[in-house]
């Protein structure tokens, strides 16, 4: 196939655009450590989580925002993979861990899993992260500026 020059800034201006694309996607930092996020902030998309994912890359997480600080409790119903959930109270402070959790088919009837205190913000990482991290209750939950938080 052969190019023209006319070609090159075309190809030059979509390469540009989705480096700005990208730039926009929400993280946070847990531990150092970077991991970009898709943002649960209502109802709908908070009880679909990640339900039905085959996988979830090392650097990826969910992040479940809710109203208010209360006690949380969430659960694996159709979720193909294990998970750390890790629950932040309002100052984003790491309030409770639930590693390791597994996956679950039992539909209505998997376990709930609470947290020990109070949270508004939960975490959702692939099993091991935690631990990976060493966390520990207290470790802060940092936003980048693809977060919202209302």
């Amino acid at each position: 196939m052969r190019c023209s020059a006319r070609f090159f800034p075309l190809l030059g201006a979509l390469l540009a655009l989705s480096g700005c694309a990208s730039a926009g996607n929400p993280w946070v930092e847990l531990a150092g450590k970077r991991y970009s996020v898709e943002i649960a902030d209502d109802d709908a998309e908070r009880a679909r989580g990640l339900m039905f994912r085959d996988a979830l890359p090392i650097d990826r997480g969910m992040l479940f925002i809710h109203e208010r600080e209360e006690p949380q409790a969430y659960w694996m119903k159709n979720t193909k993979i294990a998970l750390d959930i890790l629950y932040f109270d309002d100052a984003r402070r790491l309030v409770s861990q639930q590693r390791d959790v597994p996956p679950c088919t039992l539909g209505d009837r998997c376990p709930p899993y609470p947290s020990s205190g109070p949270a508004r913000y939960v975490l959702e990482l692939n099993a091991g992260q935690a631990e990976a991290l060493g966390l520990a209750d207290g470790a802060e939950l940092r936003f980048g500026p693809g977060v919202d938080v209302r």
